[in-house]
């Protein structure tokens, strides 16, 4: 181990050196906090506490060259913005864009909230327009600086960005997901991250990428726009968000995993775990979370038809119901013949089950799915079809026709399907939740299936908003279809995650106990 001060590829900085009880106790004195990672082999502190930690050990360790220059960027900071109200007024949000169309009410208000903050969580409910509320506020700090504008945005909906932009005559940088710099260009520059809930979590490549990015002393503003900033329903995975834009509660990561992440220590085995993904106080991390979280819902700011759920039950023929409890039993029987010889570890092998039970009932459902589209389509709906899985899909395809959307198509095709779908070309689209779950307006129909259930409620609310969404004329319809208890697992999991979440954003107000997935599965397996 070479010891020395280094910086990370997440923009913190990494302190190695030899174990004394001196040492030690200096490091502890440290703030803002770090923490021990054994991993990278030394102690991990946040970027504002490397001053601090130069002074204390610069002397006496190697102080890493990256990090020099980081601390001689942040000791030029960019000139000072106009006040608030002058941005208000570079922004003209009152002005018509260049499309004829005019900012509504929610989104000049969010522009305004938006300026007031350098670092903020933009998390309005999928179709509200995100889009361009973000970029009315990024270009009232163009027009007041030599400002550079970034969009960090999945591939997909980079033409809708470039629309977007085009009509408020901006011309920004698109940066994929897959594709973050390492650095910046010289001046000051303003960050649009889209679809943030892609970096929740903090051990992924891409969000170390990201507080690389957002931490940056070149940045004038960060700004992390998602409809789902807890898929989840775990206040863990608000964290990494929670260190790009700056919040006060990040600077300490132990005492944020303690005090809302229920962190603890548990034993595995022989050895000790750190475990911190469960929910505590959420009522108090909602009020925290206010002043650099807004989350507004569509039944707030617009006056849309509404959205419901139908839920229905699929009722196998006996004959091929026997035949169904016989594919699940052989699953089941297999993974306890494993988990009893000790082959796989149970909690993980649990959840491949589940998934593999999923699989086998979503194409146990394609006849009463078959029979759905054509009820639907007979009274001319157009109809959006959501599977986790492509061979169901593929299935649909061949028995009903109509366009699917997956990672088999190429980017390009993808868009075409889209456009001929929206143009009327097709009443029938058939999509993962990967690849059309995110960022696409589908506003023509008005008819959603969920063929089986996510195991997020935030990927859940991105497909069902696909369609619910400003532009939207007649109420949406989410139909679930429901065989056997992999889809009660799922469901009930989906459902008791969603009511933590409305905790969290300060929609309800309740005390809430969860059961771990993998209990219930096990439950339900004896």
């Amino acid at each position: 181990m070479v010891s020395g001060l280094s910086l990370t590829d997440s923009g913190d900085v990494l302190l190695r050196c030899p174990f004394d009880a001196v040492t030690a106790a200096q490091v502890r004195a440290i703030r803002p906090r770090g923490r021990w990672h054994p991993r990278q082999g030394g102690w991990l502190f946040p970027f504002e506490a490397s001053r601090r930690l130069v002074d204390q050990f610069g002397a006496r360790f190697h102080t890493d060259p990256a990090l020099v220059q980081r601390l001689a960027d942040a000791a030029h900071p960019l000139p000072p913005l106009p006040p608030h109200r002058d941005l208000v007024a570079a922004a003209a949000l009152a002005d018509p864009l260049a499309d004829g169309r005019r900012l509504l009410a929610h989104q000049r208000a969010g522009a305004r909230w938006l300026l007031a903050r350098r670092g903020a969580l933009l998390a309005d409910e999928m179709g509200l327009g995100k889009t361009l509320t973000a970029l009315a506020a990024a270009r009232a700090l163009l027009r007041c600086g030599a400002t550079r504008l970034l969009v960090v945005a999945p591939v997909a909906v980079h033409p809708h960005w470039r629309r977007e932009a085009l009509a408020l005559g901006l011309q920004p940088q698109l940066l994929s997901w897959a594709r973050l710099p390492r650095d910046l260009p010289p001046g000051g520059v303003v960050l649009l991250v889209d679809e943030a809930h892609c970096a929740q979590n903090l051990e992924a490549q891409r969000s170390r990428r990201l507080l690389a990015l957002a931490r940056h002393p070149r940045i004038r503003a960060v700004w992390l726009l998602t409809g789902t900033p807890l898929r989840n329903g775990r206040p863990i995975q608000l964290l990494p968000l929670l260190m790009a834009i700056g919040h006060p509660l990040a600077r300490d990561r132990l005492a944020y995993e303690q005090l809302f992440c229920n962190g603890h220590w548990r034993s595995v085995g022989h050895r000790q775990v750190w475990d911190c993904q469960g929910a505590s106080r959420l009522p108090e991390l909602e009020r925290l979370l206010r002043p650099q979280l807004l989350h507004r819902r569509k039944v707030d700011c617009l006056d849309l038809p509404p959205k419901g759920r139908c839920f229905h039950p699929v009722v196998l023929e006996p004959p091929v119901q026997r035949a169904f409890q016989r594919a699940c039993d052989r699953q089941v029987q297999a993974y306890r013949r494993r988990a009893a010889a000790g082959e796989v570890k149970a909690d993980a092998e649990a959840l491949a089950l589940l998934t593999v039970l999923r699989r086998l009932a979503g194409l146990y459902k394609l006849p009463a799915a078959v029979a759905l589209i054509t009820a639907l389509r007979d009274a001319g709906e157009p109809l959006v079809v959501f599977s986790s899985f492509v061979a169901p899909l593929r299935q649909l395809q061949r028995r009903c026709g109509g366009l699917v959307l997956c990672g088999a198509v190429a980017p390009p095709e993808r868009q075409r399907c889209l456009e001929a779908f929206q143009a009327g070309a097709s009443d029938l689209l058939l999509c993962t939740y990967g690849v059309a779950g995110v960022g696409l307006g589908l506003q023509r129909a008005s008819q959603v299936l969920l063929l089986e259930r996510p195991w997020t409620p935030g990927d859940v609310d991105q497909a069902e908003d696909r369609c619910h969404r400003i532009g939207s004329r007649r109420p949406v319809t989410s139909h679930w279809l429901q065989l056997g208890f992999p889809d009660d697992l799922v469901d009930a999991l989906v459902l008791s995650k969603a009511d933590r979440i409305e905790v969290v954003l300060g929609r309800r107000r309740r005390t809430l106990q969860r059961e771990p997935v993998v209990r219930m599965l096990r439950r339900l397996l004896q």
